[in-house]
């Protein structure tokens, strides 16, 4: 039987590489393990700090994957994804935000959304290279610089400006080694979405300094007003512009590890490339529930997107009636992001004492980033009652 030596952190130091210790995490996990230990020991805990829908996927996507496990989708499938996807994804592209000129070819489908992040800043990326990224923004974009020793330049995002990022700012960022812009809309953790307007800039600023945009568009099905718009669709950017999504937060699928990237055709081949070297690729009877899930009813994502919108409200109303605490409705995504400097409490301390003394689970602006501090993350993928129990005790606690 296996037992610790108190030699193990020697040892790890002595074998690990060097970009081992580069490598960031995400602070919901560790809030996660935290709150299970509390509720281990018989406390009770309110989760607010995982990023994922408290929703059953579909039936009509369950029953799409049972089919196509029992018609023999067990195999081995393309790397960058079965054509019946990647045609269900460009037909979806161009339904839904007017890329008439998506093509199944430049789509690649992965496991999950994040090997997109990855593999596109593993192809791109040299040492050195700068990287603008939104902060607060979400941490795996950090990480995944600094694992490819690319320079990592955040771009603040400011309450002043609901948390869109200034286009200014942006252009005072470039410099000549600027190589990838990665922008989010709707955004994690702040709920905010860029205007056509910021886009238009955006998409001007990358033109004229020759910029790859990875845009983060996980969240574009999950909007309380307007429609989702792609700086893809903007002159000049078709070449130049990565579009990353997938099926974890609109169709409740995170456990179905389901993603997939549009991206140039110059960049097609070699992502597809780390698509074999890495997973060779994504399992085939997954790929035909996503095909059910683009073309089939989407009752679901409406149904959820109605549920979220009642709980914003709740969410938004009881955080402004605490003393301390601001808080403007997000316009996407299922994240409330509320304003905490009022307490007197950095958002790592309040988020401790939240959790330890409240019983609240929910995440400190600062993990997100320098910007993100004065701030807290609260997801509302929980139910009706659990929010309102969730911010009663925020409220004592805060108050107290």
């Amino acid at each position: 039987m296996s037992t610790y030596s108190p030699q193990e952190p020697d040892l790890a130091e002595h074998y690990l590489a060097e970009r081992s210790g580069k490598l960031g995490t995400e602070g919901a996990f560790e809030v996660l393990r935290k709150a299970r230990l509390l509720e281990a020991q018989g406390r009770s805990v309110i989760h607010f700090e995982i990023g994922e829908p408290d929703f059953d996927t579909a039936p009509h996507i369950v029953e799409a994957g049972i089919q196509a496990l029992r018609a023999g989708y067990t195999h081995y499938g393309p790397s960058n994804g079965l054509p019946e996807l990647r045609q269900a994804i460009a037909r979806d592209l161009a339904r839904s935000r007017g890329l008439d000129w998506a093509d199944p070819e430049n789509v690649i489908v992965t496991p999950g959304a994040k090997p997109v992040l990855f593999y596109a800043i593993l192809a791109l990326v040299n040492p050195g290279d700068e990287v603008i990224y939104p902060d607060p923004g979400f941490p795996i974009y950090r990480s995944m610089i600094d694992y490819v020793d690319g320079k990592a330049v955040p771009l603040p995002l400011k309450v002043e400006r609901e948390f869109r990022l200034d286009p200014d700012e942006l252009e005072r960022l470039v410099t000549p080694r600027t190589k990838l812009l990665i922008i989010n809309s709707p955004q994690n953790p702040t709920g905010s979405v860029l205007d056509p307007q910021d886009l238009d800039r955006i998409a001007e600023i990358a033109v004229k300094h020759d910029l790859v945009v990875l845009s983060d568009e996980i969240y574009s099905r999950l909007l309380y007003g307007g429609v989702h718009e792609s700086v893809a669709t903007r002159p000049g950017m078709r070449e130049r512009t990565i579009v990353l999504d997938g099926f974890s937060k609109a169709y409740a699928m995170t456990g179905w590890r389901l993603g997939y990237g549009l991206v140039p055709g110059w960049l097609a081949q070699p992502m597809t490339r780390l698509m074999v070297n890495s997973n060779s690729c994504t399992a085939s009877f997954t790929q035909m529930a996503g095909v059910a899930a683009l073309d089939g009813p989407q009752e679901c994502v409406e149904t959820m997107l109605a549920e979220f919108t009642r709980r914003r409200a709740v969410v938004v109303e009881m955080l402004n009636d605490i003393k301390g605490v601001k808080c403007a409705p997000p316009v996407g995504a299922f994240y409330a992001f509320p304003d905490i400097r009022g307490t007197g409490y950095t958002s790592r301390e309040l988020a401790d004492k939240l959790l330890y003394d409240g019983g609240v689970a929910l995440l400190a602006g600062a993990s997100f980033g320098e910007a993100g501090e004065g701030f807290l993350r609260l997801s509302y993928a929980n139910s009706l009652e659990n929010l309102r129990e969730g911010l009663a005790r925020m409220k004592r606690v805060i108050e107290a």
